[in-house]
């Protein structure tokens, strides 16, 4: 019987196959931008870049970004909390990774951390990666790599609506609405999405003011609800040109533990909240016919605002600032709040305008070059010395990327930029690919420029919870970060399997860290302000420069697909890292390893798909992801683990109609790991334990779909109309 069994299921992979996904074929003829700036084959970019396609987030069901980079590809660690996600590439953290959506620089800065409920995973086509600072289009974000977030546009339906309803464990609630139209010249597409989650309590232990409590009402993750509309307008002026407008409104708000009495180790008399809002305007030329050689301009506002909504009456130590305080301008004072009202901690508002053309020279270059403009401004009545801060920084770049021969590529770039506080800088980019067949071999170095971020150079944070105080502050004294990045990497790409191996060294100077100091290097009136005469009790720490940082790492990916109807995928990252920092107490140098390093990290899934009838479609998705521990200087290591996780999909309805329907059936972490290290402790995962969730999506599309298929041997397409699915 159990022989019977295997032969039955074998036979059902092997029959299905006729109308299954091929998702390392599709892989071939997958165009991509964000490595160069230009459309490519991924087989044929130039640096290396990985995918994360439409039909693997399908298939994977991720709730959120954090949930999908971390299952699919092993390059990445998180740790999220209130203040956003802690994310780690290459050893380094967030203000190291520049995210992208459609191009743009995401805004949501948290603490030096990215809110990433920003971005609605159920609007995304495809996610791409670009590890170091291997591009002259980026600037001083992108020192560990650029994720760029593809979002869906549906251009090809002159109307259409979906929605997403997702619901899970801890009451987790997700909702994704989208609709759009064309008339005329002109096309609208709306997006909403809900996030909650009712959070959970891993342990009830922690470690505070001197004692474990057992009891504790610390969440592991807090109660959160958040929410985002966007609009985007396209207008037309012809076959060479368009016009564009879009914006979008978000808000957050996490729900801590309160008793309504007084703030201690484990309850909170405030609640955390978020506004952020954009606008952007720009347009798009083509100078040719073809539509290859183009021309954009592009401006937008940015805007995230950080609250205390309190939910007790609290004490807050403020500092008054401005000529309407006269003598008192520059005190320290106790202010009362009550419940129900809010006390701004920091808004940022960033104005960026830039302009770009590429253009198809003789002799197989193609040229790209841009200019832009970056503004900076932070509003933080309470947490900087003058109650504002600004920064201002000019780049323009330029690219050459030269076919030499049918077989060898050399990609070239320089990039100049000018900071308001830091001076000039040019740094060069150059990266090598040579083709044999299917094989692919890559090389690469390049030179990052980080200047200091505004809130690294004047914010600061104090929070006095029972008999202790937590102090940290800015330094207006750091200097730029400078890096020179190494990479080499060998790839092939076949019909049905592909591998791809790539080493890499990053070599930093003057990083920029948080670290304890001495209670003397406080400023005077901060000091008497909050601590007397300055105790030993007080926990100081501020930003600095370390002497230098340096990271390496191997990262390798295999996907096969032995049969049309199962893909096998494997994902492995080693990771090491090492840096110099001046040791005060000791009077030395020492050597420390970076916050949240994990030497090895993998994820691996096995992705089916049968088509038993026309009208009825089942995927199933059984996928691992783990880590070694992750070391800390502070609060311990995180432990390592293994997660594993099983995913069902069902599409209802056949091929070519207007209106289809998916469900989804999963059971994350299905072993049931928890990580019980009790607070504050670090660890290495955050999961609640065993969940299940389920989704339904609505998709109507009117009219035609337009398939595209790109030929073997290039870039080329062309377009074939075919019945909307």
């Amino acid at each position: 019987m159990y022989k019977s069994n295997i032969v039955l299921a074998l036979s059902a992979i092997l029959c299905c196959g006729v109308s299954a996904a091929q998702e390392v074929g599709d892989t071939l003829a997958e165009v991509v931008v964000t490595a160069t700036g230009t459309e490519r084959l991924l087989r044929d970019v130039p640096v290396q870049t990985e995918v994360i396609s439409r039909k693997m987030l399908e298939s994977y069901g991720g709730r959120s970004i954090e949930d999908i980079l971390g299952g699919l590809t092993a390059s990445f660690a998180f740790a999220e909390g209130d203040m956003g996600s802690q994310m780690q590439l290459g050893g380094l953290g967030n203000s190291y990774i520049l995210i992208l959506i459609d191009g743009k620089r995401i805004h949501g800065d948290v603490g030096g951390e990215n809110d990433l409920g920003l971005i609605d995973p159920q609007n995304i086509e495809r996610i791409e990666i670009v590890k170091g600072a291997q591009s002259a289009l980026y600037g001083s974000d992108a020192m560990a790599g650029v994720i760029n977030i593809i979002t869906r546009k549906h251009e090809e339906h002159p109307c259409y609506a979906e929605s997403t309803t997702r619901y899970g464990s801890h009451n987790d609630v997700r909702q994704h609405a989208s609709v759009g139209f064309k008339a005329g010249r002109w096309t609208s597409s709306t997006n909403f999405q809900l996030q909650h989650n009712d959070g959970w309590q891993n342990t009830a232990r922690q470690l505070a003011e001197g004692k474990v409590l057992t009891d504790t009402k610390t969440k592991t993750t807090n109660e959160f609800t958040n929410w985002q509309l966007g609009q985007r307008l396209t207008y037309s002026l012809g076959r060479s040109s368009e016009l564009y407008a879009e914006g979008t409104y978000y808000t957050k708000r996490i729900y801590r533990p309160t008793d309504g009495l007084y703030p201690s180790c484990d309850v909170y008399t405030y609640d955390l909240m978020y506004r952020n809002a954009s606008a952007s305007a720009g347009g798009k030329w083509w100078v040719n016919a073809q539509k290859k050689d183009v021309v954009t301009v592009d401006v937008d506002w940015n805007l995230h605002n950080y609250y205390y909504k309190y939910t007790a009456r609290t004490y807050e130590y403020v500092k008054l600032v401005g000529a309407q305080y006269g003598d008192m301008d520059g005190e320290w004072y106790s202010v009362p709040y009550y419940p129900g009202q809010t006390n701004l901690q920091s808004g940022q508002q960033r104005l960026m305008a830039q302009a770009k053309g590429v253009f198809h020279l003789p002799h197989a270059h193609t040229l790209q070059g841009g200019a832009e403009y970056r503004y900076d401004y932070l509003d933080a009545p309470h947490r900087t010395d003058s109650g504002t801060a600004s920064d201002w920084t000019a780049a323009a770049y330029v690219q050459d990327e030269y076919d030499l021969q049918d077989w060898l590529n050399v990609t070239a770039g320089l990039r100049l930029v000018g900071n308001q506080g830091f001076g000039v800088r040019l740094t060069p980019k150059v990266s090598t690919m040579m083709s044999f067949g299917d094989f692919r071999l890559r090389v690469g170095w390049s030179q990052g420029f980080k200047t200091p971020q505004v809130k690294e150079m004047h914010y600061r944070y104090l929070h006095v919870m029972g008999s202790s105080t937590f102090f940290n502050m800015g330094n207006s004294s750091l200097r730029p970060q400078t890096s020179d990045y190494f990479s080499g990497g060998a790839e092939y790409r076949g019909k049905n399997f592909t591998m791809s191996l790539t080493g890499y060294l990053n070599k930093l100077r003057n990083m920029i860290a948080l670290v304890n100091v001495a209670v003397d290097e406080i400023p005077p009136g901060i000091t008497q302000a909050y601590f007397g005469d300055g105790s030993d009790k007080v926990q100081a720490r501020m930003y600095k420069n370390m002497d230098d940082a340096t990271t390496w790492g191997i990262d390798a990916n295999v996907s096969w697909t032995p049969v049309k109807s199962l893909t096998l995928n494997a994902s492995y990252s080693y990771l090491d890292t090492e840096a110099h920092l001046y040791d005060a107490d000791k009077d030395r140098m020492k050597t420390v390893t970076l916050d949240g390093m994990a030497h090895h990290k993998w994820s691996a899934s096995a992705v089916w798909h049968c088509r038993f009838c026309p009208a009825y479609k089942m995927g199933l998705n059984l996928s691992t992801r783990g880590s070694s521990k992750r070391m800390y200087e502070n609060n311990g290591d995180g432990k390592a683990f293994q997660l594993w996780r099983l995913n069902t999909t069902h599409d209802i309805g056949r091929e070519g109609r207007k209106t289809a329907f998916r469900v989804e059936i999963g059971v994350d972490n299905i072993f049931n790991y928890v990580d019980r290290t009790m607070h504050p402790f670090h660890r290495g995962t955050n999961s609640p334990g065993t969940t299940v969730f389920a989704a339904l999506s609505l998709r109507f599309n009117q009219g035609k779909t337009l398939a595209f298929k790109k030929k073997s041997g290039g870039g080329s397409a062309r377009g074939e109309e075919a019945d909307s699915e």
